[in-house]
């Protein structure tokens, strides 16, 4: 089925948004995420890639690590705010964070504000870095205004809505938004592409058998919608998905957002 890929009502409310305008729209700060500096760096080296072909300039603090998101997650907030501490910390100086991940970008936005509720000074900072991080297609899309990249691709494109970006942000249409400007692509719509994809970071564990019957009705959703490429905004979800994909032998796969405009972008 060929997708209506016009612009939709959001269902849900964009909660926490990032404050407008942007204070310099030529600098921003990466927060590459854990799942992304540890098992797809590519990913990371796409959002650079874009980022600096629209002449904003990239900064990439070294010292940076995990969010805390696992830890508060699994019940843990001790644990969870040193580490939401550190990231405060590492990441004071940025006027702009933008991350390829609408789940750590979640965590900043409303696990941060939670954590330190009952620490006014710790709370005022969560707050100030809450306004000032970015999900990757909200900062291209409602930061910048850009929404065509020059990508070019002859296939079917389905996307896939991850539930942190959709749920707990709002960010219904900017993916979407940049997806219809890829040249040449046959855009198709995904029955359930927001309905959850099974992995849920610690879920996946706990409830095995719960994701695995989740898993098998996105990968059904796929086969059906005929799409050669699944895109998405969390690499969770596309590890998820790749490896029912994979266990499947299906030929579709799923790709970040970042990587698949980064990748089929004229040069």
């Amino acid at each position: 089925m060929v997708a209506d890929w016009t612009h939709r009502s959001q269902p849900y409310p964009p909660l926490h948004a990032p404050l407008l305008p942007l204070s310099d729209p030529r600098r921003a700060t990466l927060f590459v995420t854990c799942l992304v500096d540890m098992f797809y760096p590519e990913v990371g080296e796409a959002v650079v890639d874009l980022l600096e072909g629209m002449g904003i300039a990239v900064d990439f603090p070294a010292e940076q690590t995990c969010c805390g998101q696992p830890a508060y997650n699994a019940g843990y907030w001790d644990e969870a705010r040193a580490l939401a501490r550190r990231f405060l910390d590492v990441f004071a100086d940025a006027d702009v964070v933008v991350t390829p991940s609408g789940s750590c970008a979640a965590m900043i936005r409303h696990g941060y504000p939670e954590l330190f509720a009952d620490d006014p000074p710790a709370l005022a900072r969560a707050q100030h870095l809450a306004a000032r991080t970015w999900e990757f297609s909200q900062f291209l899309v409602d930061g910048l205004g850009i929404t065509d990249v020059g990508a070019r691709f002859t296939g079917k494109i389905a996307y896939h809505a991850s539930c942190h970006l959709t749920r707990e942000l709002g960010i219904i249409d900017p993916p979407r938004a940049l997806l219809r400007q890829v040249a040449g692509a046959q855009l198709v719509e995904l029955p359930g592409y927001d309905e959850c994809c099974g992995f849920g970071g610690l879920f996946a564990i706990k409830m095995a058998e719960i994701s695995s019957a989740m898993l098998a009705r996105k990968l059904s959703h796929i086969a059906h919608c005929g799409a050669d490429v699944v895109v998405l905004n969390d690499v969770s979800c596309m590890m998820q998905i790749n490896g029912g994909l994979s266990r499947s032998r299906q030929t579709a796969r799923a790709v970040h957002l970042a990587q698949f405009l980064a990748e089929h972008r004229a040069r």
